[in-house]
């Protein structure tokens, strides 16, 4: 009964709430299709939330210490930290960040060119292999490693266990297999493909399969066990097929190796009583690690240090920093999210209901994103999930409205809570579904009683005045409306919602931009400039055509110019979305040169195109994202022998060549992507 409650449950609040929604923005003309529901709605809601505070974040400039000791055997590096640092309400507070240039100045002088004194700390750490894939696992891990969407992940997974036999069934939220499994687990590893065949036989001389409850536990297990290979031979795998079968069996074999082990070294280093910290890690034993490639040992390593040997501070390098805002979601931080939706609640009885389920279920996810994606509530670029100004709409609307149970775990965790109780007979069905119609009905209510302009919210009241009659704009749920006149214009243009800031400099001066962010009907990007035609409505400006013959001479006379024209040097001024040569534009050109003031959704900033002209090459910038695999990269814009514009990139840095063995430090690989 609570299964079928569930599922009932689940239509009754969707098909009513979607209805209700579509509705309620239906009421101003055409037909706006706004789907809501018990799982997808709060996860819709989460990377709203998230997208909030990356555009509410504001950087925080810090320091960084890193000084380079000498000693016999060579050098070494150490951070500065704060050796009384205690955490508290500040995110971005770390031992080692200092906020202010004075006191970071003020050690590096006290410190600098000083003897210092050392201790270290060597001490073992074992790594155990993760566990064996339940379906979420292999998703998010399908995604970070070869960026498959979750969706795709399931069906290579489904068409693995249906199709070619050789994969368990995967839509499973086990990480363990039966007690009774051992015997079944050796004949696997008998039967697994040649290229296996080294860790299996080494599994097995080693008698590594054991009853180990880290793996075999009926306690962990509901309908289904993890997913593991069949022992099965596969046949003519696709490249996507054979990514994800030999995924799963190196997990497989993995989690019966002995654990990673590392020794871990920890060298403070004081000098006039400031504290460096320098860390380094060796490989002793790979143990599991063989089995997924990564027993290689690291090239780069920490020099010893003779006991009692003292060091020299032989420099001291300020290094100036900013705080970073949170990363957006990608799938595979998404599935987390979802899965672990209970720690969001505050209600210890409801998060225990919701423990080891989350939003939604292992099979349900994948569908829940790629719905959400297909009624453009999130768009994918590259890897990332970026909500759309559509979902934005849809959380103030439910909030406004006053059914924001559907905007947070809440809900989910107070239905199983109440369904755990009906399975334990404390919950008759009626009881529970009736509960289910009252809250259908009420969200039914919210939506009738309400219109777009009367939506409660935080909205704002505008400091320009209307364009049309002088008189107070208003902001409410769908709309900026004069209170004095019947001027408005919509919040959401192509997709993309209008900030205060960008709203009011277009009722002050007639135009904003260029803008990114808008989508046309193929959901594709482009940026344009917002201008106030005749009837003071926003338009596009996508600025004057190159071919047009029949145009009007452009008057540059009240700009300042940026500088010389690299091809002509005529004088080269801000003209719409570009930075033109003024023998560029009107009826008479005999120039080209043109540059966007956006380039691959990087914006060119006036004094950065004045460097360009003057010296040829702009400062390093780094907010361009690749047309072709739309991940973010830095460059320097140059001037080309031809007079135009192109990229220079940024050089990598020399390999640093290896030093006396001793403790092994980690270095992270860089990778740069070119447009």
């Amino acid at each position: 009964e609570a299964a079928v409650c569930r599922a009932e449950s689940d239509w009754l609040i969707g098909i009513n709430g979607t209805r209700a929604m579509t509705a309620f923005n239906s009421k101003t003309g055409g037909f706006h299709l706004t789907t809501v529901g018990r799982v997808q709605t709060p996860t819709l809601a989460i990377v709203v939330e998230r997208e909030q505070r990356i555009r509410a974040f504001k950087p925080r400039d810090y320091w960084e210490l890193e000084a380079s000791f000498g000693c016999a055997a060579g050098e070494y590096t150490g951070r500065w930290f704060d050796t009384g640092f205690k955490k508290n309400d500040d995110e971005h507070a770390r031992a080692e960040r200092l906020w202010d240039v004075p006191s970071a100045e003020a050690i590096r002088a006290k410190c600098d060119g000083k003897p210092g004194t050392v201790e270290e700390e060597s001490k073992p750490a074992n790594q155990l292999s993760p566990l064996l894939f339940d379906l979420t696992s292999l998703q998010r891990e399908a995604n970070g490693r070869f960026g498959f969407s979750a969706r795709a992940t399931l069906q290579v997974a489904q068409a693995l266990y249906e199709r070619h036999k050789v994969l368990t069934y995967p839509r499973t939220d086990a990480r363990a297999l039966p007690e009774d499994y051992v015997d079944t687990v050796k004949d696997v590893l008998a039967n697994l493909p040649a290229e296996y065949a080294l860790y299996a036989n080494e599994i097995k001389r080693q008698g590594w399969v054991t009853p180990n409850k880290r793996i075999f536990n009926n306690a962990k297990i509901s309908d289904h066990f993890a997913i593991i290979p069949t022992g099965t031979a596969p046949k003519t795998l696709s490249e996507p097929e054979q990514k994800i079968y030999d995924l799963v069996t190196r997990r497989f074999l993995s989690v019966f190796y002995p654990a990673a082990e590392h020794r871990v070294t920890t060298r403070i280093t004081r000098v006039e009583d400031e504290a460096f910290k320098t860390e380094g890690k060796v490989l002793v034993k790979p143990g599991w690690l063989v089995v997924v490639g990564r027993d290689k040992p690291s090239t780069e390593t920490l020099v010893p240090v003779a006991d009692g040997e003292q060091v020299n501070t032989d420099a001291i390098e300020l290094k100036a920093l900013q705080t970073r805002p949170p990363a957006r979601f990608n799938e595979a931080t998404l599935l987390s999210a979802m899965e672990g939706a209970g720690k969001m609640v505050d209600d210890e009885e409801l998060r225990a209901a919701m423990a080891g389920r989350g939003l939604g279920t292992p099979a349900t996810r994948a569908q829940i994103i790629e719905n959400l994606l297909g009624e453009q509530y999130i768009h994918r670029e590259g890897r990332e999930l970026i909500p759309t100004a559509k979902a934005f709409s849809l959380i103030t609307l439910l909030k406004g409205l006053g059914v924001s149970g559907l905007t947070s775990p809440e809900l989910t965790g107070e239905w199983e809570h109440k369904l755990s109780q009906m399975e334990h007979g404390q919950l008759s069905r009626s009881d529970f579904m009736e509960e289910i119609a009252q809250m259908a009905r009420d969200m039914v209510d919210c939506a009738k009683r309400y219109e777009s302009d009367t939506v409660p919210g935080d909205f704002v009241t505008l400091a320009t005045p209307c364009p049309k009659c002088g008189g107070v704009v208003r902001e409410n749920y769908k709309k900026f409306a004069c209170q004095a006149c019947d001027w408005s214009t919509w919040k959401i243009v192509a997709s993309r919602q209008f900030e205060i800031d960008e709203i009011e400099t277009l009722l002050r001066e007639g135009r904003v931009g260029p803008l990114l962010g808008f989508r046309n009907k193929m959901g594709r990007l482009f940026n344009a400039e917002i201008k106030l035609n005749e009837e003071r409505q926003p338009v596009f400006d996508f600025g004057q055509p190159r071919d047009d013959e029949s145009a009007e001479p452009v008057d540059f006379s009240d700009q300042e110019t940026l500088g010389k024209c690299p091809k002509c040097e005529a004088r080269v001024f801000e003209h719409g979305m570009s930075y033109v040569c003024e023998k560029s534009v009107g009826p008479e050109k005999s120039c080209d040169f043109r540059s966007g003031k956006i380039i691959l959704q990087q914006p060119i900033e006036r004094d950065q195109m004045t460097r360009l002209l003057a010296e040829g090459k702009t400062e390093l910038l780094r907010g361009f994202i690749s047309n072709k695999t739309k991940r973010k990269f830095s460059a320097f814009l140059v001037r080309k022998p031809d007079g135009g514009v192109g990229f220079e990139f940024e050089p990598r840095a020399p390999k640093k060549p290896a030093a006396k063995k001793a403790a092994k430090t980690t270095k992270a690989a860089s990778k740069k992507d070119a447009a």
